[in-house]
């Protein structure tokens, strides 16, 4: 089980690597008296899930080293 939870743990930690520079390559600056404001156009949900399944997979090596197996 335990290598489940390393599979599932980075390969959400490389869809998080891949899905935030998308993320932050998706925005679009501009300036305002002399301050310059960033506004991201790209969508928060792949990031949001990728973290999500990262934990899940920490998670599943956690309980597996409680297990004993």
């Amino acid at each position: 089980m335990k290598i489940v939870g390393y599979v599932t743990s980075v390969g959400g930690f490389i869809a998080l690597i891949y899905t935030g520079l998308n993320y932050v390559n998706q925005s679009e600056s501009f300036s305002l008296m002399g301050v310059d404001f960033a506004v991201s156009k790209g969508d928060p949900m792949p990031v949001i899930l990728s973290v999500i399944v990262m934990i899940g997979g920490l998670l599943i090596i956690r309980s597996s080293k409680n297990n004993g197996s």
